[in-house]
């Protein structure tokens, strides 16, 4: 038996074999909030739990086309290892793969022990031990939307819009949704205990958002990467396509990430309660609203992280393009729910669903926490449908000037680590010289004929 072979180990493995699960699936998020993963057979679980699963470092630096970028630590060391050890807290069998668990993995650098600097979960537990100084727990309900689409290979892209009925919005069954996707990815994403609450045709013809529970910081960030993971996989078990990016259509609007944000003091209360302060929100409430605000700009590269993200804003769109907040006004960035008590909370919608869960919370949270620290007052909020800029400041407008905004917020980026920072705006940048230098579709159809 080896050191590693634990009693708690055994009790696992244990109760695994008797559910007839022979196979762990052991996942992690790479920068850009993809899954990357290994099975592993049960007999070998206590292997990859003392001496971890070795993966090349670079994948946190490959591109979704599979090229590696040369960010520090990759190409330019030899494309060294990276060790991923399962975390059994996380076991989940998969409902609709029998015989196979799944759970997150915890990754470290093993020439030094330490966590690998672009790990976004580690980032998260960086920001949250900095939150946890100032006495603070943040609670995170996440709301993701996303689009289905069926192949079609007529179309330049491949895929369709599973459904083009418009004026569905808001609804659920069969009117907008022939197939009943929702419901039977409901009921899988309900078996597979992820915090699922509920689910609705949202929008646009095809998009669909669920929702989960509310939950500490890094539990809200591991439900919603398994989340987005989930519905992909579902999707694709049916030969079809959930997408997440921003903005996939011409002609319809885009897919958000909306975060619900609150926290917890040391005595359990709602920090952000205060029936006697102004809006009954307290003083730690608006110095976290007014750290978002301050530090938009560069929060923008985090939850608005592809060149695609930046089509998604727009007049009318209800995707927040100006720096503002306001008292359950759907128009700000910002937007102060109703409720009081223990359900007083901000809910912060710059984000889109392409969003990394742990970089865009961990952003968030970085930005409330040094408005906190600051003692920062936010503006007067914004009254009546905004979209005004000379009422607020826009934020940026395209990728290239996100990652200039986030490189130039040397607090933000001193509180998410300078070594993520650095690793991050590399792999970012490449990606926007790759478009600036691609011709698109467009421009051969506005050029190509007459020119």
């Amino acid at each position: 038996m080896s050191a590693s072979d634990t009693p708690q180990l055994r009790q696992h493995m244990d109760r695994l074999a008797t559910q007839g699960i022979d196979v762990i699936r052991v996942t992690y998020p790479d920068l850009i909030g993809t899954d990357r993963a290994r099975d592993v057979l049960l007999d070998h679980l206590p292997s990859a739990c003392a001496h971890g699963l070795a993966f090349c470092r670079a994948v946190y630096h490959t591109t979704p086309h599979g090229d590696v970028v040369p960010v520090t630590g990759g190409l330019d060391a030899g494309l060294p290892d990276i060790s991923v050890r399962p975390d059994l807290t996380t076991l989940r069998a998969l409902p609709w793969e029998p015989g196979v668990a799944t759970c997150l993995g915890d990754v470290t650098d093993p020439a030094t022990g330490a966590p690998a600097p672009e790990s976004p979960r580690d980032l998260l537990r960086a920001v949250l031990s900095r939150c946890s100084e100032h006495g603070l727990r943040p609670v995170v309900g996440p709301e993701l939307e996303y689009f289905l689409c069926e192949p079609d290979p007529a179309s330049p892209s491949g895929w369709r819009r599973y459904s083009e009925v418009a004026g569905v919005v808001y609804t659920a069954g069969l009117r907008a949704d022939p197939d009943n996707h929702l419901l039977r990815t409901l009921r899988l994403l309900r078996d597979l205990d992820i915090g699922v609450t509920n689910g609705n045709h949202e929008f646009d013809g095809a998009q669909f958002e669920i929702n989960l529970d509310h939950s500490e910081a890094m539990d809200a960030a591991d439900r919603a990467f398994r989340l987005k993971t989930a519905v992909k996989e579902l999707a694709r078990k049916e030969g079809r396509l959930a997408t997440f990016m921003a903005k996939p259509f011409n002609g319809a609007g885009g897919s958000g990430f909306h975060l619900h944000l609150s926290c917890r003091d040391e005595a359990g209360r709602n920090a952000f309660d205060d029936p006697a302060g102004p809006h009954g929100l307290s003083a730690t409430a608006r110095h976290a609203v007014a750290g978002i605000l301050a530090h938009a700009p560069a929060l923008a590269a985090l939850l608005n992280p592809t060149v695609n993200s930046y089509k998604r804003f727009g007049p009318d769109t209800l995707a927040p393009w100006l720096i503002d907040w306001g008292l359950d006004n759907r128009s700000a960035m910002v937007r102060i729910p109703p409720e009081r008590g223990s359900g007083s909370r901000l809910e912060l919608r710059l984000g889109d669903a392409g969003a990394n869960p742990y970089l865009a919370i961990a952003g968030t949270l970085a930005a409330a926490l040094l408005g906190i620290q600051a003692a920062e007052e936010p503006p007067a909020p914004l009254e009546g449908y905004g979209y005004d800029t000379a009422k607020a400041a826009m934020l940026p407008t395209s990728l290239p000037a996100a990652l200039d905004a986030f490189e130039a917020d040397t607090a933000l980026t001193e509180v998410l680590g300078k070594d993520f920072a650095a690793s991050f705006l590399s792999y970012k940048q490449d990606e926007a010289d790759r478009f600036q230098r691609h011709v698109t579709d467009w421009e051969f159809a506005e050029y190509a004929y007459h020119m």
